[in-house]
């Protein structure tokens, strides 16, 4: 047989997942000028794209652009996608092992961890990517409810998704109505009964996680006041110290922003948020009914670690906060996959260098990689993925160099593809969604909205004609 990666032996990859990190691997694949490779992607919606259609939200329409690169490389016929497959269920490891050289896991982080405290299962405590999955239409969740008549609400945290989360309960009908988030979700917040948002981060200023556009963009928002504490945005020798050392200008940027909420007076807004620093939800209190009520927080002050980073350190000083709605977003964590290593402590594919670990032998176990938050957990942006999944496919050009791969019984495109079919007929091509897509922004277009998102996957098999 001729050597593998050319016209007549092509490398075979299979890649479970289709969001950024599946993308970027087949982007660097592809750039490889002396191999010809062939992909088949695989996700257990219809729907490609994971994060950016499922986790960004609605009112951020210029990152969703970016779609628009991934639905080039999709255009590749090198590529194949295979929706509404799942790993596990439709098609297994040994499955992929008899028609692949190599795996490729990009699954993402799609989970919540927990705060750990009591009263966390309460009714109306919620992990904040069920509300995100919510109103983005995720088929698994959109049939959730979510008690808007909650007059105060609590998100805690201070990274992206948390203050996407803040941001779309403050925002007015009006501004989602220019979105594509989910209709049952519009409908839904346009009863709502939120008044304030408190976005609760257990370190001060200089350490949130969320971007200066995202603080920046709260305090444009239609009908909400935005407000910081004096006290707590002020920084103290340690933190001010950090900010001095940090040589990007950007933190600097932040703490002035938040410094600058902290003048604020009220305008006449409908609703207020509050964003919190050196405070840690400790409990959560509920009425007689089960249901969340208050907040008790502790303050924190910061202290130096032995690796110099500064962190959160609890007080002898509490306050109680009266809420009727809580969502955490204090770090994320991957699923585990069927026959694939996991650590769970840190929530993510066992790996090193881009290898999944073999948790017996503590060695790679062959032609198997990861790429994305699955990985390396949940940190970065969408485009962080980029040089994360061109590492991976360095590695995996490596292994292939040494010639360090599966040696699939039935490598043939005909095969797997008759295997999936075999095993779910209703498979959805790339081209079956650029139909969804279609059909999509057409439906929106009636409203005067972007698109008009199909949430249910038999609606979207129906919409496809069965």
């Amino acid at each position: 047989m001729s050597q593998l990666g050319t016209e007549t032996n092509p490398l075979r990859v299979a890649i479970i997942g289709s969001g950024p990190a599946a993308f970027y691997a087949v982007e660097a694949l592809f750039k490889q000028t002396n191999l010809v490779v062939q992909v088949d992607m695989f996700d257990r919606l219809p729907t490609p794209y994971g994060l950016v259609r499922y986790g960004v939200a609605p009112d951020h329409p210029k990152i969703k652009s970016v779609t628009k690169v991934y639905e080039k490389l999709a255009a590749n016929p090198r590529l194949r996608f295979f929706g509404n497959v799942e790993f596990g269920k439709h098609v297994c490891l040994s499955d992929l092992r008899e028609h692949y050289h190599q795996i490729l896991y990009a699954t993402g982080a799609q989970t919540d961890r927990r705060m750990g405290i009591p009263g966390e299962d309460l009714k109306g405590s919620h992990p904040a990517t069920e509300f995100v999955a919510w109103y983005n239409g995720h088929p698994d969740y959109r049939d959730y409810a979510f008690d808007l008549s909650a007059e105060r609400v609590a998100v805690v945290g201070i990274g992206n998704v948390a203050i996407d989360v803040a941001r779309i309960l403050c925002r007015t009908p009006k501004e989602l109505e220019t979105t594509d988030i989910a209709d049952y979700a519009l409908e839904a917040l346009r009863k709502s009964r939120v008044k304030e948002v408190y976005l609760l981060g257990r370190r001060g200023p200089a350490q949130a996680a969320f971007t200066n556009p995202e603080i920046k963009e709260v305090g444009e928002m239609a009908d909400a006041d935005v407000f910081t504490l004096p006290a707590e945005t002020q920084l103290d020798e340690l933190a001010q110290a950090a900010v001095d050392s940090d040589a990007d200008p950007a933190v600097r940027k932040k703490v002035e922003i938040l410094q600058g909420y902290a003048l604020h007076r009220p305008t006449g807004k409908s609703r207020r948020l509050f964003i919190r620093f050196l405070i840690s939800p400790v409990e959560l209190i509920g009425d007689a009914s089960g249901r969340v009520a208050k907040m008790r927080l502790v303050r924190n002050v910061l202290v130096k670690s032995e690796t110099g980073t500064l962190s959160a350190k609890a007080t002898d000083k509490t306050e109680e906060l009266e809420i009727g709605l809580v969502f955490r977003s204090v770090g994320y964590r991957g699923v585990v996959l069927p026959d694939v290593p996991f650590n769970d402590r840190w929530g993510v594919i066992l790996n090193e260098e881009e290898r999944v670990i073999d948790p017996n032998s503590k060695l790679p176990r062959v032609g198997e990689y990861t790429a994305g938050w699955i990985k390396r957990g949940p940190s970065g942006v969408i485009g962080t993925n980029k040089p994360d999944s061109a590492a991976t496919v360095n590695a995996m050009l490596e292994d292939l160099r040494q010639g360090l791969t599966l040696q699939p019984a039935r490598p043939d495109l005909a095969s797997a593809e008759h295997l999936v079919c075999s095993r779910q007929p209703k498979v959805i091509t790339f081209a079956d969604w650029l139909k969804l897509d279609q059909i999509e922004v057409a439906n929106g277009a009636k409203l005067g909205r972007p698109r008009l998102k199909i949430t249910r996957v038999e609606d979207m098999l129906k919409a496809l004609g069965g």
